[in-house]
């Protein structure tokens, strides 16, 4: 019995680390909320505006996000296709994988599972947590991901974040440790904003993880009700059954 308490204990070590960021690092809330379809329409029209520039969701299609949010065939031409793509095709890079492996070293990853991978809260703390480093190929890092080769394409609008260090000593040793970080360059959203914006482009990349999650959340609360009915029905045929037994 024992050993199959310890797997048990070593299964939840990848779940655990998970939640708390991985090397120490805080993730914030995102409070995701799949049933608000506006934020999601919104975070599908920043996705392949900003997104599918370099990263692709190879299974997701056009036609699916438009059917699940509401979209008519006009308005997922209008709102969230570019190009020669068509509504039925998947969501694809525009860069062409030659090209990035020469930009950025290695093809950018495709993003349509990322947020079962990673994680909502992480998404969210990730694209918020660039901070300027000229030592790096871009002028960024992140507290998330330290050095991550990708640039920050939210700069605009969030503004420039300055690295806040500490001196760490462990013995005769010293080292440099990121407290914190400061806005020293406003963008043309404020903070709040900027933070409704991630928010929304991280709810559509966790419908696009599991878009069948949409149906089945609703599906399920018919479900309970008939398994509570259907109790109820046994429970009634029972004790009419048992109702002369002694």
């Amino acid at each position: 019995m024992k050993p199959v308490i310890a797997l048990f204990f070593l299964c939840l070590l990848p779940w655990t680390a998970h939640a708390a960021g991985g090397h120490g690092v805080t993730l914030d809330k995102a409070g995701i909320d799949l049933q608000d379809t506006e934020s999601l329409k919104r975070g599908a029209e920043i996705f392949v505006q900003r997104c599918l520039s370099c990263h692709s969701a190879h299974f997701m299609r056009y036609n699916r996000v438009g059917t699940d949010l509401g979209l008519s065939v006009e308005e997922v031409k209008a709102r969230l296709i570019a190009g020669a793509a068509k509504p039925g095709d998947t969501m694809q890079s525009g860069m062409p994988a030659a090209y990035a492996n020469q930009a950025f070293g290695v093809t950018p990853p495709d993003l349509t599972l990322s947020a079962r991978l990673r994680g909502a809260d992480w998404l969210y703390t990730y694209l918020r947590s660039f901070y300027s480093d000229e030592a790096r190929p871009f002028g960024v890092n992140n507290v998330v991901f330290k050095d991550v080769g990708m640039p920050n394409v939210f700069w605009r609008e969030q503004g420039q974040q300055q690295g806040q260090f500490v001196t760490v000593k462990n013995g005769e040793n010293e080292s440099k440790a990121l407290e914190g970080l400061k806005l020293v360059q406003p963008g043309t959203l404020t903070p709040e904003q900027f933070d409704a914006m991630i928010r929304d482009l991280v709810g559509f990349m966790v419908y696009m993880a599991e878009p069948a999650q949409l149906e089945r959340k609703s599906l399920g609360i018919w479900v309970l009700a008939f398994i509570a009915l259907f109790t109820f029905v046994m429970f009634l045929l029972k004790r009419e059954y048992w109702r002369d037994v002694k």
